[in-house]
């Protein structure tokens, strides 16, 4: 009996903390890196821009798409901004690639709808004042809390219902 409570304890809380995990995004099989890359957002309006990012690569790095104009990462930086071509058509997938060095990845970038600011007749003078400038990607400190916290729950809980003695006082 005792051993049917420590697995339903060990497997609450595997489950716990598989659910607190980022998800992970699948890489084609051909495009294992010694580094890392990516677009943010995956999904971007005709003329909107894009955040190529790359990790782990100390060589300058090339990103190239049908849909914007080359970019260049130099050594030392991990991300670039790229400008959507403003006539790319919603519902195409772009392929982008990262080289680095002798290795390349690839990923894909899906045109969306129309950009909400630009239509006919509007002209924005300037962008918009917002945004921490500079930041790309990092941990957010309340979703890292909030992970802590059901992980640190769920073995809790685990932990008491494996040393919860029957109501019966026999012993398991």
């Amino acid at each position: 009996m005792r051993a049917i409570r420590v697995a339903s304890a060990a497997l609450l809380g595997v489950t716990a903390l598989s659910l607190s995990a980022p998800a992970a995004h699948a890489a084609r099989g051909s495009d294992i890196t010694s580094f890392g890359f990516g677009v943010t957002p995956s999904a971007v309006a005709p003329g909107g821009q894009v955040i190529l990012r790359v990790d782990g690569c100390h060589r300058r790095t090339t990103v190239s798409s049908g849909v914007f104009d080359a970019v260049s990462i130099p050594r030392g930086r991990s991300s670039a901004t790229a400008t959507v071509d403003a006539d790319a058509r919603p519902g195409t997938v772009y392929e982008v690639t990262f080289q680095c060095g002798d290795e390349s990845g690839r990923t894909d970038l899906t045109i969306i709808g129309v950009h909400p600011t630009r239509h006919p007749g509007h002209h924005p003078t300037r962008g918009s004042h917002a945004g921490a400038g500079g930041t790309v990607a990092g941990f957010d400190l309340s979703e890292i809390g909030l992970g802590a916290a059901l992980v640190a729950g769920s073995l809790g809980v685990a932990w008491h219902w494996s040393r919860r003695r029957p109501e019966d006082g026999s012993h398991s």
